[in-house]
C-alpha cells in the first residue's frame, strides 16, 4: 500500500497543479485493475494487456497493448504511465512513448524506476525474497528482464515540453519494500492512508531526495 502511495501521491499533485478540470479524459496506461483510482474516484479509462482480478470503479478497464493503443490521436487530455516503461523490451520504448504521445492532447506523465541503482535495489529486493523463501511478485521478476530505461528517452521528443522530477529516495525504497513483506505494515498503511492520507503524504514528500529510484517525467503539448 505505501508502495502505490509513493508511485501516485507525486502524479495527483501534477494532476492537480496542472489545473486540470475534472472533466478532463485520462487514460492510464500499464493501470491494473485498480491504478489511479485507488486514491482519485473520478472516472477514467485504465488499458493493460489483461487484468488478473476484476477492474474497480471508477476506472473504465481496456485490453490493450500500450504499443498499439486503440485511440484516434489526442483521444484524451492526460494520459499516465506509471511504473511501465521498465516492463516494455528496450527495443519497443520508443514505439510505447509515441503511441502515449499520439493519443494525449495535453498532458503526458511517464514516471518508472531509473537506471542501474534502481534495478540493482530490485536485484537485492528479489535475493530478499529468495533468501525468504518467498514467492517474489511478478512485477519484481519481470524487472530482472531488461536494464531499466534511462532519463534520456525524451530527448528527441518534438512537439512537448519536457519538465523531470525524481521519486522515492532510493534507501528509503529498499526500507518500505522489505517492511511490505509483513501483513501487518500493510495492515497499518491500509488504516494510515483512509484516516490520515495527508500525513503519509508529508512523510513521503520528505523522502524525496537523491538518489532517487524513480523518475517522473512530465510532458506538455506546446501549442503552435
Amino acid at each position: 500500500m505505501l508502495n502505490q502511495a509513493a508511485r501516485y501521491f507525486p502524479i495527483l499533485r501534477i494532476l492537480r497543479e496542472q489545473n486540470l478540470a475534472t472533466s478532463d479524459s485520462v487514460l492510464e496506461i500499464g493501470s491494473g485493475p485498480v491504478g489511479l483510482g485507488q486514491f482519485r474516484k473520478i472516472r477514467f479509462v485504465g488499458c493493460d494487456l489483461s487484468f488478473l482480478i476484476q477492474p474497480q470503479s471508477p476506472m473504465v478497464p481496456l485490453i490493450a497493448s500500450a504499443a498499439a493503443l486503440p485511440f484516434h490521436e489526442s483521444s484524451f487530455d492526460v494520459v499516465i504511465a506509471s511504473d511501465v516503461l521498465e516492463h516494455v523490451p528496450s527495443i519497443a520504448r520508443q514505439v510505447v512513448i509515441a503511441e502515449t504521445l499520439r493519443v494525449a492532447r495535453k498532458l503526458v506523465i511517464f514516471a518508472f524506476p531509473c537506471g542501474e541503482i534502481a534495478h540493482n535495489a530490485d536485484r537485492k529486493l528479489l535475493e530478499t525474497y529468495v533468501s525468504k523463501n518467498l514467492e517474489p511478485p511478478s512485477w519484481l521478476r519481470e524487472h530482472m528482464l531488461e536494464d531499466f530505461p534511462e532519463p534520456d528517452l525524451f530527448q528527441s521528443t518534438q512537439d512537448w515540453t519536457v519538465t523531470r522530477f525524481g521519486n522515492e529516495n532510493i534507501q528509503f525504497h529498499s526500507w518500505m519494500m522489505r517492511l511490505e513483506l509483513f501483513g501487518a505494515f500493510n495492515y497499518g498503511m491500509r488504516g494510515g492512508l483512509r484516516l490520515v492520507p495527508q500525513v503519509i503524504e508529508s512523510v513521503l514528500r520528505k523522502a524525496d531526495y537523491p538518489p532517487f529510484y524513480r523518475q517522473i517525467f512530465l510532458l506538455r503539448r506546446v501549442r503552435g
